[in-house]
């Protein structure tokens, strides 16, 4: 039995699935991990690590997602534009308010290996902060989050 490895003359793009993941009351850390083992493909016999044989994922009401422990006041994220004295710092509480569809982005990007294929697979995460996309006529599979 020969071991499968994944190239692009047998992975086909049409092959790809499509997950939605509804955000609302799931925990942060927990929902980022499953998203990312499915980006990265890791949810299938085919998997390789040098290619990238993930799926689409759109998450929906990310603003509604929950976190544990102290982390909602504590936790920052910082920005740097470059300039001097350009480092901005913003709480959690803060980008959930703001910005809720980074911080789900940023959670699944630290979970992803860094390098090229790693910019490949953050491409077919989309994800909205309210129950609203542009994804209505695409059959999706429904991923269950813990």
């Amino acid at each position: 039995m020969k071991t499968y490895m994944a190239n692009k003359s047998n992975m086909d793009a049409s092959k790809k699935q499509w997950f939605l993941v509804d955000a609302k009351g799931k925990v942060l850390g927990r929902l980022s991990a499953k998203v990312a083992s499915v980006i990265r493909g890791k949810h299938t016999p085919r998997y390789t690590p040098n290619f990238d044989t993930g799926d689409h994922v759109v998450v929906i009401n990310a603003k509604a997602v929950k976190v544990t422990g102290n982390k909602l006041k504590e936790k920052q994220y910082l920005s740097f534009s470059g300039y001097p004295a350009g480092l901005k710092r913003a709480t959690l509480e803060v980008m959930l308010a703001t910005k809720p569809t980074e911080v789900i982005r940023s959670a699944v990007r630290k979970m992803l290996p860094a390098g090229p294929l790693s910019r490949d697979m953050l491409k077919k995460l989309r994800v909205y902060p309210g129950s609203d996309h542009p994804y209505t006529k695409t059959n999706f599979v429904k991923l269950e989050v813990e």
